[in-house]
């Protein structure tokens, strides 16, 4: 049953933007990348939101307009297109063309779409080499539906991650053991050496206090080696992989104290982003897209820094959850649940 509805989700969607006509074609602002929608009946930001899966105030901020004012038949709008909506990891969704001007090739349609590989774009067009006429529309990337995001959330999940940090904790182990040495070896041979020759050495290095060599001196040797000692307990590895966003979230609380600890209900959404470069990433309501928030599992306090992609609401499949994590964050929280799971989000 859930398959015909997602189906049948896939097909209105598909339909929906076609209907505009002629393909979808990638433009790059100052802004960044966008399509184009033509504003027909009964449209507005939060029905032509659910069309591309964008958010409705993005996209009301992107094109400068009013929400409270509506949108005019026959007006241009334009949706931004961002990892929210736009894929390049596979062929899944509807393509998204850019259209070659004079003397413009691969490499120029590869840097308006996230510097795409060649590989890539020949594979999509069926190019046999590098040679394409102006005027040609090339895929670029594939614009991805809510039903297809929703439908990834059930893959199991992988962490690669996990055997990394174990290599990053054996090597400063083993730079740290060689300092602590160093000084206990040197150090404790001297005592006995001192106490075959007696009394001589002592006097030779401190002249100043010849008479209270035997009563002094050798005690105070014996102590001296065990003030190094307790160093070697506290420098044991520290660091953890909580995600590359944490200097970002840092600086952040210098501009805006944390005020909010909020446990929630949570799911999961794939991403091809943070494997290896450890940037997750979150959807929730109520905050501002690009804000930094703490994701901690309370099960483990294992805890990572995500940027806020965009808003949840308008989505049957988000009933009942409160935020959906990347894959890869859930894989460094060492998540277990597939479905729901509770998280801790500060901001």
């Amino acid at each position: 049953m859930m398959r015909q509805v997602l189906l049948l989700m896939s097909m209105a969607f598909s339909m929906a933007v076609y209907a505009q006509g002629g393909g979808l074609l990638l433009k790059s602002s100052d802004k960044g990348l966008y399509i184009e929608h033509k504003v027909v009946a009964k449209d507005n930001f939060y029905s032509i939101g659910r069309q591309y899966s964008a958010n409705a105030k993005e996209i009301a901020a992107f094109n400068k307009l009013d929400m409270n004012k509506g949108l005019s038949i026959g007006q241009t709008v334009r949706i931004p297109v961002n990892a929210s909506n736009f894929s390049q990891s596979g062929t899944a969704g509807i393509p998204l063309y850019y259209k070659l001007g004079e003397k413009e090739g691969l490499m120029k349609a590869s840097s308006i779409a996230n510097n795409v590989t060649l590989e890539k774009l020949r594979k999509w067009n069926n190019l046999e080499n590098d040679k394409v006429e102006p005027g040609t529309k090339l895929i670029v990337g594939y614009l991805v539906n809510a039903s297809q995001t929703a439908a990834q959330v059930k893959e199991p999940v992988v962490a690669p991650p996990v055997k990394e940090e174990k290599k990053v904790v054996t090597e400063t182990v083993v730079n740290q053991q060689p300092k602590v040495d160093k000084p206990v070896v040197t150090e404790t041979p001297k005592n006995p050496v001192k106490d075959l020759t007696t009394d001589v050495p002592a006097k030779t290095e401190t002249p100043k206090n010849p008479a209270n060599d035997l009563n002094t001196d050798v005690p105070a040797k014996t102590e001296t080696p065990k003030k190094p000692e307790p160093k070697i307990e506290p420098l044991g590895p520290t660091t953890s992989d909580e995600g590359y966003f944490r200097t970002s979230f840092e600086k952040q609380m210098k501009i805006s104290p944390v005020s909010h600890l909020e446990t929630v209900t949570s799911g999961i959404f794939k991403t091809t982003s943070g494997w290896m470069d450890a940037k997750y990433y979150v959807l929730m309501d109520g905050v501002i897209s690009g804000t930094i928030v703490k994701v901690i599992n309370p099960v483990n306090n294992k805890a990572v820094y995500a940027k806020v992609l965009g808003e949840m609401s308008g989505i049957r499949q988000n009933e009942g959850l409160n935020i959906r994590v990347s894959s890869a964050a859930a894989s460094a929280l060492q998540i277990t649940e597939s479905e729901k799971f509770v998280l801790k989000v500060n901001y």
